[in-house]
């Protein structure tokens, strides 16, 4: 028989407020025309990433993504605090006006977004919100692909044959959008996992993991 979910485990995405693009906005120090900043790089089939530098342009005081990097957002999603960490990833190859947002995110489960947009991040994070939590891609203003996983944002109370057709959604989105890696979602999922190396990002910023610390997204600035 179908098992009756209590009602606290669903509507379990709470984000405080509506995302705007705003919040996945990376603020450059005053008067940087370019800078250096750490990079999430992501290893396929591989659960470590590599910690990497890369010089980012910046844009109407902007730091903004280049060639295959694109932003990737930690958000806050358990308290409703509204809080966003902002940071950059490497190795997904995702092209064009794109974005992914998952609240599968080990081991903490806020959601993460991995984007070329900032418009496209924000609407990625509201609509699983609305839905109570999944995966959702997004691309050229349009949703293309979603799994909804109302039960704590995590499980599914559809049938299983339901859901895995939706899961192959996700995967030939992601494909859509660029990325060829072998099992590229659990790359996604495993972005927040602080106790792999070497860098991950967390509710409380981005962590050197080969030093369980917090560290500085941007490392050095040139001046204009």
């Amino acid at each position: 028989p179908h098992y009756k979910w209590p009602k606290a485990s669903k509507n379990t995405v709470h984000l405080g407020k509506v995302l705007a693009q705003t919040d996945f906005e990376i603020p450059a120090p005053k008067q940087a025309q370019t800078v250096t900043a750490k990079v999430i790089g992501v290893v396929e089939n591989q659960a470590p990433t590599k910690a990497l530098n890369a010089d980012l342009p910046v844009v109407n005081g902007l730091v903004e993504p280049n060639k295959d990097i694109c932003q990737i957002a930690l958000v806050e999603r358990h308290r409703g605090t509204g809080a966003v960490t902002n940071a950059f990833v490497s190795g997904f190859g995702y092209q064009g006006t794109m974005a992914i947002a998952s609240t599968v995110a080990h081991d903490s489960h806020h959601m993460i977004v991995v984007g070329t947009d900032r418009v496209m991040m924000a609407a990625a994070a509201n609509r699983l919100g609305a839905i109570g939590g999944g995966v959702t891609v997004w691309k050229d203003g349009h949703e293309i692909g979603v799994v909804e996983l109302p039960i704590a944002g995590l499980m599914s109370d559809r049938p299983a044959a339901e859901v895995a057709a939706a899961a192959q959604t996700i995967l030939q989105a992601m494909q859509a959008c660029g990325c060829s890696l072998n099992n590229a979602f659990m790359q996604h999922s495993l972005l927040a996992l602080v106790v792999i190396p070497e860098l991950r990002i967390s509710d409380l910023g981005l962590v050197d993991v080969t030093k369980f610390a917090i560290t500085d997204l941007i490392e050095a600035a040139e001046q204009k």
